[in-house]
């Protein structure tokens, strides 16, 4: 069962250095930082992005830019750091990050819808980018991780990107870990860790027993049901830390059955958001109907009567012609039958699936668990599937622009359930091009609420982020909201 946590112990580190295991739950077999969608190369503190989030006052902060303004939108003028240099010594200059930028958009057709770059001119320190159109929050864009400055004259990036980060790749071992050193001239300071080694499992038992057995230090997201046990395990920490993420039922409305919004509303009614929080989360989430976690400006408020509700599901059915017969829930002598996506990467996901599965069979309805892999990739390229149990960051940078834009508008990477709505575009569109932050959020609830209105997607719950580490031997772990910021050059052991 551990064999793909790692050899992540000491045991190929010199007794005296200082190390770091960490071990995570999504692998990668690439670490291209313009197409990974798990991150890993931010992540595991190999690159770094122009900006940054600054997560308590939900702001963009600078990190390796310095400064920037853009007054009209279109015109961006970013000044930056001097005196960064890559891995490989190459100083870090307006020309590089031009490159870099330019290959992002070449390689990633959700980035340059994300951008909407027209034209970069470098200029010493100095980046002058002119946008297509008016983008107030073009420069929160630069926080996505896809956005990572690298040097991109180095001829095998999928496997050894070269950033500015505070660590160096040493290894790879694609599906299994990295293995990582310090880079003594990093521009913010060096780290007091001499290496860490970043491994994948996607089976959270898995990762809990190796933290018990201390073959690694930080485990990110253990098995819910091994928390109380690590808790009183001698040395160990868990933390628990509200995100900007959503766990939701995204809906194929290209699928016939689901273009009818009752059928929708039927299966956001089925949802018992409380008895998968209580049972399957064991209280460690709050239970959603929108995708932005209450705590965030911009999230409207929502009636949550219906929710799990096996009589309101029966009756929006009944309303868009199904009547529930010898058992089975059908129209035109076919019964209700939807196939449902899931993946174990994060494992209260199929458990969810299978709560769904469950409840729906007892309307007549039946459900087919379908597990794939790498969920981005299958939903984007397959329309087999009705429905999909699917983990989302909602608000990454700190504002409802980068969801909406991603999951909503024809344009987005996300936009897996293919909905193509002009009114809610044209609300999207509108927020893009809007810079008070009072009048954005009026934005922002109007289309969460066209979504909640039309059941585009439903939601199940806002997960916390649970990290679990030895902390007898780890100092400086934080756990981010954004999920995006994990191996700094703060990290050290005692």
């Amino acid at each position: 069962m551990l064999t793909a946590c790692t050899d992540a112990s000491n045991s190929n580190q010199k007794e005296d250095s200082k190390h770091i295991s960490f071990l995570y739950n999504f692998s990668t077999n690439s670490l291209d930082p313009h197409v990974d969608t798990s991150y890993v190369p931010l992540r595991a503190g190999i690159t770094e992005t122009l900006v940054r989030l600054d997560e308590e006052n939900l702001t963009i902060a600078p990190w390796l830019a310095k400064d920037w303004s853009g007054d009209d939108g279109v015109n961006w003028t970013i000044n930056l750091r001097e005196g960064i240099t890559f891995h490989n010594g190459k100083e870090m200059d307006a020309d590089a990050v031009k490159a870099s930028l330019e290959r992002a958009l070449e390689e990633s057709v959700a980035i340059q819808n994300a951008l909407k770059i027209d034209t970069i001119e470098a200029d010493g320190y100095t980046l002058n980018i002119k946008t297509k159109q008016p983008f107030p929050e073009f420069i929160s864009e630069l926080v996505n991780p896809n956005v990572s400055i690298i040097d991109v004259t180095e001829e095998d990036i999928i496997n050894h990107p070269i950033g500015t980060g505070p660590f160096a790749l040493t290894s790879f071992e694609p599906g299994s870990k990295l293995e990582l050193e310090r880079y003594d001239d990093y521009w913010d300071g060096p780290s007091n860790l001499d290496s860490v080694t970043f491994a994948f499992n996607e089976d959270a038992n898995a990762r809990t027993l190796a933290l018990k057995s201390g073959e690694v230090d930080i485990v990110y997201r253990p098995e819910v049901e091994s928390l109380d046990s690590l808790s009183k395990q001698e040395g160990m920490k868990v933390e628990a830390t509200e995100t900007f993420r959503v766990h939701q039922m995204t809906m194929n409305m290209e699928r016939k059955s689901l273009q009818d919004v009752n059928v929708r509303r039927a299966v956001n009614a089925l949802i018992d958001r409380q008895k998968i929080v209580d049972t399957i989360l064991l209280g460690y989430a709050e239970p959603a109907v929108g995708p932005f976690a209450p705590s965030l400006p911009f999230a409207p408020s929502y009636d949550q009567s219906e929710t799990g509700s096996k009589e309101a599901a029966v009756k929006y059915l009944e309303d868009a012609g199904y009547t529930l017969k010898d058992g089975k829930m059908q129209k035109d002598g076919e019964q209700l039958n939807f196939t449902l996506l899931t993946y174990s990467a994060r494992a209260d996901l199929p458990l969810i699936a299978q709560v769904f599965q469950s409840d729906a069979k007892q309307i007549g309805i039946n459900v087919e668990i379908r597990q794939i892999d790498i969920p981005e990739e299958y939903m984007a390229s397959n329309r087999d599937w009705d429905l999909a149990t699917y983990s989302n960051l909602t608000a990454p940078r700190g504002d409802a622009g980068y969801y909406l834009n991603a999951t909503y508008h024809p344009t987005g990477a996300l936009n897996f359930s293919g909905a193509e709505e002009p009114k809610l575009t044209e609300i999207i569109d509108k927020l893009n091009q809007t810079v008070n932050q009072e009048d954005r959020a009026v934005l922002a609830e109007q289309a969460a609420d066209y979504v909640h209105e039309n059941v585009i997607n439903s939601f199940v719950l806002h997960p916390s982020t649970i990290v679990a580490y030895n902390e007898n031997k780890v100092q400086n772990w934080v756990t981010t909201r954004s999920e995006y910021y994990m191996i700094t050059n703060k990290l050290d052991v005692k």
